[in-house]
């Protein structure tokens, strides 16, 4: 009997000293040989060591019930421990995981959570708890969960547990492939939301993507995986559009563990646990073929995403392959007789089923599928779009996706036999859009020719009963001619639709001062309410200006001509007599410079929304540039020039100051020099001399401005620094250039990205116009973060200016008359 009470005793002393319950506490740390194991036996968290290792100690989860060791969670993956009696895992009284080595290893916390809480009476009740969805929280007394490790996962997503595809600036965020098969540290493989939208998800290998899934449909179910009658994986995509999206797989019950994994050479694998065979099986990867990112070049697709043939490459419906050996992976080009971009709904779009949506899009919210395809049909650059409602959205919120693409569409695909995708609707030109509608027209129109014609006949007789009454609001329409600086009068004429005096004085009610919006040089803009409840911007010409009446027919010119969504909206004019008003669409945001140099607002300009802006910018002055029919130059770009709609995209305003380019002109000359101080370039600014580049340097001076939240004026930024661009120079040279960006953000954006803009806003400012680059090039180097930046030199225009070599023209400019000038104050309105 007593052989038998110290053999019990024994076992009780062995079993005491090995932890196996599923819970930490201050009081019980976790040494090597212990284990939490989860309340229903499925995980187990403990210390472990990899093969190629015996003494490198690392803290994980994994799979309890499975033979093979499998990890789905690592904490210290970048800092493993040695071995040592004195290692330990450790909840704080301030309710803070510490892995630890007192005696060895450097001595000191090697990994630890920042929790930042203090529970009350000195810890008790905190605990630390595995749970069987394989997630270790820490919990407080109350019962609420301050951290948990799948908030910052490693290689590995297990069911039931979401992962945000918000983009944070911390790549932590992301899940993170091993370095290798036995080194669980960060790899270069990393996947997530995507950084412009939440609602793709990608691989990049680096900073470069690797494979994308498309853009959300709408529908909870986006992926349905079914390797046998036992089970289904479903992927989801969760969420409203406050909170953004998470990514959640769901299985169904019964069904056998399962995981997706991203390994370590970039691949993500969708696994099931194989009892038979005691191994895990891959039922599904990605990529395969060419579903790599972009591998079938621009406008070029992967046709059989999904199917269990090899897919290849193929070139969209018009395009043949740039490659003359029909090699498609370098992309397609526009088939030579297509006819390019005509406007004004001449176009058509191709309707291509089951197709994955191109990457680069621009999401358009508050659109119905009619008003997409008219923010499409509209503006020259929009080579294609896509809609979906998202059912799965907050029902308070706006539920519909309006995506479209400008310029080349890349990485785009096509399912196979209904696999998925959606309709994605391709621009073609009209002529073979009228070809391919001609026959469907003749069979709608020729049934109900006659019914037409009955119905237009009797709408003549009451027209005719009617006689000739006047109508009670003027719709006529006014023709101007273009003038330009030299007083030549130019041939185009323009229509642009009219409204009457009395129903802008009612709108306006009678331009009152509480009406007022702004003013400028130009004169006053009030806002206004037309009849049916329209609200627009009324820019009412100053009867004393000297330079009104050229710059108002100039801007109707122009404005009327100009369709892009980076672009104010001209509605239609006034004239009578002494009075001439411009309309314009109302964006009760007002002017970029409202929120951007007012404290109070500045806030509500996240990094997120100074990206869209300066993109926005970016690709209005593209457009100008280069995508409109005519050449434009705004010569007055400025940050009160740019308007926000209710989204807080840009949209470039104020072109009464602009010039048109025709044929090959590339630059231009004028005594009249127009424009804001700061932001004009020094060869227009000092000589006249203007070109596309002037519009490169003062969009670099607001690229500047939202990095920083400061005017370009600014005054005492640095004892040597007269003003921003001097600022920015002396902190960039000397490796400090995080110390200009703007202190609200600072803490919260992506630091490469925010780096990335100030290094092209000093190349957009450099002193010769030929160093600055393209606007078309600047959208490339803000969308690609691949693209290499050219070092910027030292801008010298605000210190001491030598614009040219020869001596003469040096003395003539700093003697140059200041009579001929015409520049507005930075903070003019």
């Amino acid at each position: 009997m007593a052989a038998y009470l110290a053999v019990f005793v024994f076992l009780l002393l062995v079993c005491s000293s090995c932890r196996a319950d599923d819970k930490l506490t201050p009081a019980r740390p976790l040494s090597p040989g212990d284990e939490l194991i989860s309340s229903g036996g499925v995980f187990a968290l403990g210390f472990f060591s990899l093969t190629n290792s015996t003494s490198d100690l690392y803290v994980g989860v994994w799979y309890n019930q499975i033979p093979v060791r499998t990890y789905v969670w690592v904490a210290n993956r970048n800092t493993p421990i040695k071995k040592s009696s004195s290692v330990k895992l450790v909840l704080t009284n301030d309710s803070d995981l510490v892995l630890s080595d007192s005696n060895g290893g450097g001595g000191g916390a090697v990994w630890m959570t920042a929790n930042n809480v203090t529970a009350a009476g000195g810890g008790a009740g905190v605990t630390a708890v595995l749970l069987d969805s394989g997630n270790f929280v820490v919990r407080l007394p109350n019962g609420s969960e301050v951290w948990r490790s799948f908030d910052h996962p490693t290689d590995t997503i297990v069911p039931n547990v979401s992962f945000s595809l918000s983009y944070m600036a911390n790549s932590l965020d992301r899940i993170v492939a091993w370095r290798g098969p036995n080194d669980p540290s960060a790899g270069d493989f990393t996947m997530g939301g995507d950084s412009s939208s939440d609602l793709q998800i990608v691989i990049w290998n680096g900073t470069r993507p690797y494979w994308r899934r498309a853009a959300w449909t709408g529908a909870s179910i986006f992926g349905v995986i079914q390797t046998n009658t036992s089970f289904k994986l479903y992927q989801t995509i969760d969420g409203d559009m406050a909170d953004g999206y998470s990514f959640k797989l769901t299985v169904a019950d019964g069904s056998p563990p399962m995981r997706m994994t991203l390994d370590y050479t970039g691949e993500l694998t969708f696994q099931s646990w194989d009892g038979n065979t005691s191994s895990w099986t891959v039922f599904s990867r990605f990529p395969t073929g060419c579903d790599k990112y972009a591998s079938c070049g621009p406008f070029g697709y992967c046709d059989g995403i999904g199917a269990t043939a090899t897919p290849t490459c193929k070139c969209l419906d018009g395009f043949v392959p740039v490659d003359s050996s029909h090699d498609v992976s370098r992309g397609c080009r526009r088939k030579e007789e297509e006819v390019g971009c005509v406007g004004g709904g001449g176009d058509g779009f191709l309707t291509l089923p089951s197709m994955r949506t191109p990457d680069k899009f621009l999401y358009v919210r508050n659109r119905s599928f009619d008003q997409c395809t008219a923010e499409c049909s509209r503006n020259c650059s929009c080579t294609a779009y896509a809609y979906a409602i998202l059912n799965n959205a907050d029902a308070k919120e706006d539920r519909s996706r309006c995506l479209v693409w400008m310029g080349e569409l890349v990485d785009t695909g096509k399912f196979k036999d209904g696999a998925g995708g959606e309709n994605l609707y391709l621009r073609i030109p009209g002529s073979r859009a009228n070809n391919k509608m001609k026959s469907t027209v003749l069979k709608i129109v020729l049934p109900v020719a006659a019914g037409l014609l009955l119905i237009l006949g009797g709408i003549c007789l009451v027209r005719k009963s009617r006689g000739n009454q006047p109508s009670k609001k003027v719709q006529s329409k006014y023709p101007f001619q273009h003038m330009n600086d030299s007083n030549e009068v130019g041939s185009e004429n323009v229509e642009l639709s009219s409204v009457d005096l009395d129903s802008v004085l009612t709108a306006t009610n009678n331009f009152s001062d509480y009406n007022l919006l702004g003013k400028g040089g130009f004169g006053k803009v009030y806002k206004g309410v037309l009849e049916g409840g329209i609200e627009v911007a009324v820019k009412r010409l100053s009867k004393g200006s000297g330079q009104g009446v050229e710059e108002f027919r100039n801007e109707v010119v122009l404005i009327a001509k100009l369709q892009h969504r980076n672009l104010v909206r001209l509605l239609g004019c006034c004239i009578h007599e002494d009075e001439k008003l411009l309309i314009y669409e109302y964006l009760p945001n007002r002017s970029l410079d409202a929120f951007l140099f007012d404290a109070n607002r500045k806030n509500t300009l996240d990094w997120p929304t100074r990206f869209k802006i300066i993109k926005g910018v970016a690709r209005g002055l593209l457009y100008l540039h280069q995508d409109s029919r005519l050449t434009i130059i705004h010569r007055d770009l400025k940050t009160s020039n740019i308007l926000l709609d209710t989204e807080m995209s840009p949209k470039i305003s104020d072109f009464g100051m602009a010039r048109i380019f025709g044929g090959n002109e590339q630059q231009a000359n004028t005594t009249r020099v127009v424009g804001t101080y700061g932001y004009m370039s020094p060869e227009y600014a000092l000589d006249g001399y203007f070109s596309v580049k002037s519009d490169t340097y003062s969009f670099g001076v607001i690229l500047l401005e939202v990095v920083s939240g400061l005017k370009i004026s600014s005054a005492h930024l640095k004892v040597d620094c007269s003003n921003l661009i001097a600022y920015a120079w002396s902190l960039w040279k000397d490796g400090n250039a995080r110390d200009f960006v703007d202190s609200s953000i600072v803490l919260s954006c992506p630091l490469h990205e925010v780096l990335r803009c100030i290094h092209l806003g000093l190349l957009c400012i450099q002193d010769r116009p030929s160093a600055r680059p393209l606007m078309s090039s600047i959208v490339f180097m803000l969308e690609n973060e691949t693209a290499v930046l050219p070092a910027p030199k030292e801008p010298i225009y605000f210190t001491r200016r030598e614009y040219g070599t020869d001596e003469d023209t040096r003395d003539s400019m700093r003697s140059r008359s200041l009579n001929h000038m015409s520049i507005t104050a930075e903070d003019g309105r």
